[in-house]
């Protein structure tokens, strides 16, 4: 019966990753172009090492005049064979097409780059706008499933033989990177203000990739203890038209069992909820969280 269950649970990893396969490649295609936009009309022309290969490859042709696709593509084929022996065929196949879909678009995009003429003296403006929408690019790229190799191979080994978390191997492998770039040229074309924009640039777009993932948040959960349940109960359905869920909960320290109500809220009824239920129970406990996605019940939006 076990073997019955963890095939089932295979079934379904499979049909997941199966599914609407062509909209998750046209998905990656699009990441991958709006990252090479960014790098090659925003970042590559102001020298902005911002971590990843594709980092690195502007270094390499400031100093050694190497295409910086052709460094790229070359870099993450090697990655590739690096990871089919240490990670598995199976999480290499996920790197394939985005390690060679994102070099062939950073050279496309540099013919746009070199028609499109940023003359902008406020490199801050630059910075921002190319980060969003390498935001944009990443958030969709993590949406196909789908990876576009370089350092993602490096920080999923790092993270599976030195037993870090994905995300502080990223900021390592980024990390040394930036600061990399920063300390060994800073004499040359590589002043240390852009190790700062580079910062800047990791920061934005982390940002708006979880806003491509998981999408704006339109609604607040509350978690709420009050003394006064039936008066909050009735305040949130009566002057706020949603639903409300009563939760059994009992307190860690004194082991007092309470109510816990449930509901989740419109953000543009924030405070409203709020204000309602501080009148109701000034010594009312709640928690509010991002709601990023409701299905089913009553929720008025």
């Amino acid at each position: 019966m076990i073997f019955k269950q963890k095939d089932k649970v295979e079934d379904i990893f499979k049909k997941i990753q199966n599914k609407n396969l062509i909209k998750r490649y046209l998905n990656l295609i699009i990441g991958c172009s709006l990252l090479a936009f960014a790098f090659d009309v925003f970042f590559a022309p102001k020298n902005i090492v911002y971590g990843g290969v594709a980092g690195v490859s502007i270094v390499i042709n400031r100093l050694f005049g190497i295409d910086k696709s052709l460094f790229v593509l070359i870099v993450s084929a090697i990655l590739l064979v690096i990871s089919y022996f240490t990670l598995g065929p199976e999480k290499t196949k996920g790197s394939m097409a985005g390690s060679i879909i994102y070099p062939i678009c950073i050279k496309m995009f540099e013919p746009v780059a070199a028609s499109i003429d940023l003359n902008i003296d406020d490199t801050l403006l630059i910075v921002i706008f190319g980060a969003i929408i390498a935001g944009l690019g990443s958030g969709t790229n993590f949406k196909s499933g789908f990876s576009t190799g370089g350092t993602d191979i490096i920080n999923q080994i790092t993270s599976k033989y030195a037993r870090v978390s994905i995300g502080k191997s990223m900021l390592m492998t980024d990390g040394l990177i930036v600061l990399g770039a920063g300390f060994f040229l800073n004499n040359q074309f590589y002043a240390f203000e852009n190790v700062m924009y580079a910062i800047m640039v990791l920061y934005i777009i982390s940002v708006m990739a979880d806003k491509v993932i998981l999408g704006i948040s339109q609604c607040k959960s509350f978690y709420i203890v009050t003394e006064h349940e039936t008066s909050v109960k009735k305040y949130i359905m009566k002057h706020l038209s949603s639903g409300v869920t009563v939760l059994d909960g009992r307190g860690g320290y004194t082991g007092n069992h309470q109510k816990v109500i449930m509901c989740i809220i419109p953000t543009k009824d924030y405070f409203i909820a709020k204000e309602g239920i501080l009148s109701i129970d000034p010594n009312a406990f709640f928690l509010v969280t991002d709601a990023y996605e409701v299905s089913g019940g009553s929720v008025r939006r």
